[in-house]
């Protein structure tokens, strides 16, 4: 009895219509293998084209930058600097945009970059007492390099409002420098 495990892979999805074609039988008596649809992509948005907002850093620990942007920044803008934070990562250039290098590469194993339209609610992750802006996150973007499993991943995310997340690439496709993409 031939059984067929059909996956995401589409090499195997491939092979499996190629046998079915030319004729590859299975008995009568065992069941269908249901076939699962296929899964879709989550789309996300193209890079944008504008300059990334101006930042300051509001504060750093040795796993986190807490980043300030002007309180009338575009999403556009905020998700530009969530770009130029991971070309600079990747390049090893964060000391370009004062960010600590060092820091960064010596990540114990990720480290977090908070985006914030102005400093209002900027402290709502490491201050003590009650969270200056309500119980919910509000910031602008996050910007996460390094994991577990993969020091090089990164996740990228613009937010809006407080249930409602953008990610802006998909952190199992490795990096690839900008201007190289095909």
């Amino acid at each position: 009895m031939v059984r067929w495990r059909i996956t995401r892979d589409a090499g195997l999805l491939v092979a499996a219509a190629s046998l079915i074609a030319i004729g590859c039988k299975t008995k009568t008596d065992s069941p269908a293998v249901p076939v699962k649809p296929a899964v879709t992509q989550v789309q996300t948005p193209p890079r944008p084209s504008v300059a990334p907002a101006p930042f300051k850093v509001f504060h750093k620990s040795d796993t986190t930058y807490t980043l300030v942007v002007p309180e009338n920044a575009t999403d556009e803008q905020v998700e530009s600097l969530i770009w130029e934070l991971r070309d600079a990562a990747h390049a090893r250039t964060l000391d370009k945009l004062k960010i600590s290098q060092k820091m960064v590469d010596e990540r114990k194993p990720i480290v977090w970059f908070h985006i914030y339209r102005g400093s209002k609610c900027a402290s709502e992750k490491y201050a003590d007492g009650p969270p200056p802006c309500g119980g919910s996150y509000h910031a602008a973007g996050d910007y996460t390099y390094g994991g577990y499993r993969n020091r090089e991943t990164d996740n990228g995310s613009i937010f809006h409002g407080e249930d409602h997340e953008t990610q802006l690439w998909d952190p199992e496709v490795p990096y690839v420098a900008k201007g190289a993409e095909s």
